[in-house]
């Protein structure tokens, strides 16, 4: 890739951002909490592209961002508790997570097979421009790669990821320095699952009760900063298969087939020229559509640990697990 275009915040940058959002290209902009790197979080190749960049080595739910409580209630579902927090603290740095609703566009990707979406509405100016312009919710982790320090400003983000991503929206520094507060609502009580820029004191205040705090097991986090959880298939995941047994069905990747790959009850291949980011952005749905067959078992074709195959490896190692 090219080295990465800084674009001034005024109109010609903006809509230049804009439009290499919805041609699926990634764009690091500000928040008021950090900066963060965006893709069309309803295009799954896109969001493939954040992971690659990051060099992100799970598939954990994303957060989305959108231009208004609105545009969220396209995408989740939202109780009166959730909806009581976003018209109190949107826009701000506050993530709700909360059921998928019937309309939503996010990706599988984005939310990591997950039937939950996390959502939020951001109060930085300059992104609430940049996602009206896109018109459409954008997967936003920070603009780093993992495990390095969140970039507050745009010279941080370019001495992180220049040449790695499309351009950087350079907003000057932001305000809050840290991440997002992540807030579930997913029925019961309301859950803190990340600390960050509203403080919990003042969500307990207008809610009139305390916070549970943390996801309800180290296996079932939903949201960013957490252990993955992730879609698991109702069938058995057989890994590294070599051959399909009669009445499985079969995962592929690459344009080799596997022996009784002809008697497999159904198969999908994540890409058949074995590119990685492809098969990123293919995998949770096929897992679906595969299990909906009602097999009992999924074979998967092996697919090397390098780039993106270290994240899909993951995520196939999780579904495998024993449960």
């Amino acid at each position: 890739m090219r080295r990465t275009a800084r674009l001034a915040a005024e109109d010609a940058g903006l809509m230049e951002a804009a439009a290499i959002l919805k041609r699926g290209g990634l764009v690091a902009f500000p928040t008021e909490t950090v900066y963060g790197l965006g893709a069309d979080a309803t295009n799954a190749e896109a969001v493939a592209g954040i992971y690659a960049a990051k060099e992100r080595p799970s598939f954990n739910p994303l957060i989305s961002h959108v231009d208004s409580f609105d545009a969220a209630r396209i995408q989740g579902a939202f109780d009166e508790t959730a909806r009581k927090l976003a018209e109190a603290f949107w826009p701000g740095p506050l993530t709700l997570v909360v059921p998928v609703a019937s309309t939503c566009t996010v990706s599988d990707l984005a939310r990591a097979g997950l039937d939950s979406v996390g959502l939020r509405v951001p109060s930085h100016p300059l992104a609430h421009a940049l996602l009206k312009a896109t018109g459409r919710p954008v997967a936003a982790p920070s603009a780093n790669r993992s495990g390095r320090v969140s970039p507050t400003d745009a010279d941080h983000v370019l001495g992180d990821l220049d040449g790695r991503i499309d351009a950087v929206l350079d907003g000057g520094a932001t305000d809050v320095g840290v991440e997002s507060t992540i807030v579930a609502c997913l029925g019961g009580m309301p859950r803190l699952l990340r600390p960050g820029g509203v403080p919990s004191e003042a969500i307990e205040a207008l809610l009139g009760r305390r916070l549970e705090i943390g996801s309800e097991g180290a296996k079932n986090p939903v949201a960013p900063g957490m252990l993955a959880s992730h879609y698991a298939p109702r069938a058995q995941v057989r890994l590294n298969a070599t051959e399909i047994r009669p009445g499985e069905a079969a995962l592929l990747f690459g344009a080799a087939p596997l022996q009784g790959s002809a008697q497999a009850k159904a198969q999908l291949n994540l890409s058949e020229n074995g590119d990685p980011k492809e098969a990123a952005a293919h995998l949770f749905s096929y897992l679906r559509r595969l299990d909906a067959s009602g097999v009992e078992t999924i074979a998967v074709a092996p697919v090397p640990e390098t780039g993106l195959g270290e994240a899909i490896n993951d995520r196939l190692r999780r579904a495998a697990a024993e449960r």
